[in-house]
């Protein structure tokens, strides 16, 4: 099912913005100056307008002027996040993860020593796999991958990407364009069906937790007779 969306605070959603601006500021030297003029030139108009017409034009003018510094800082802060997420292990899955919509991730369902990884997802396009990575290892772990999700994924789409600069590769600032733009084949039934055959393929078993039951420990000596053979 798709996770329940927590509800933000008008005060956590200032912080937030406030994150947004110093890390976009950091990252994009135009970043100030752009949003400068996006609160100085509408309030230039929203003057001139009240001189000629009246005081009525005043709030429409502050509206203009929020509207134009949420769309600077909208588009900046995009720009931004990818130049800071290229070549970063791990990107690709976070950014589906801060996508709108019902997008499944599960992160490194494969991966390797160097860094390389694969990462699942289940959405309304189907079965996405991406690559991180040098690009002949990871290619060698999206054949394995396909061949293991090939047993249980039935009809269901599958899309595989490698992430990277290179020929015949998807860079990372056009993944979300990328994944957004891909038809929706699946219903959300679809969708959760899916979901729970891949989860059940990829589980893990988990270690048990608490002590050992004492019918499973070895018997006593057993470890001193092992290292006296």
């Amino acid at each position: 099912m798709a996770k329940p969306q927590e509800k933000v605070s008008f005060g956590q959603r200032l912080k937030q913005i406030g994150m947004v601006f110093q890390f976009t500021a950091k990252q994009d030297r135009w970043f100030a100056p752009l949003i400068a003029a996006a609160v100085l030139i509408p309030l230039a108009l929203t003057v001139v307008a009240v001189i000629l017409w009246g005081w009525i034009y005043l709030p429409i003018g502050i509206l203009l002027t929020l509207l134009a510094v949420l769309i600077v800082l909208n588009l900046r802060s995009n720009t931004a996040m990818m130049n800071a997420a290229e070549g970063q292990p791990g990107a690709a899955a976070q950014i589906i993860e801060g996508m709108r919509g019902d997008w499944r991730v599960t992160p490194a369902v494969s991966s390797t020593t160097q860094m390389d990884m694969v990462h699942l997802v289940v959405g309304r396009p189907g079965v996405i796999l991406l690559a991180e990575g040098n690009p002949q290892r990871v290619r060698g772990l999206l054949s394995q991958e396909k061949r293991r999700l090939a047993k249980v994924i039935g009809s269901a789409p599958l899309h595989d990407y490698v992430i990277g600069q290179g020929e015949d590769e998807l860079p990372i600032r056009k993944l979300r364009m990328t994944l957004m733009r891909l038809p929706r084949t699946l219903s959300p039934k679809d969708v959760n069906a899916l979901d729970r055959r891949l989860k059940a393929l990829t589980a893990r078993p988990a270690m048990p937790k608490g002590a050992i039951p004492k019918n499973m420990r070895p018997p006593r000596g057993a470890f001193r007779q092992t290292r006296g053979r």
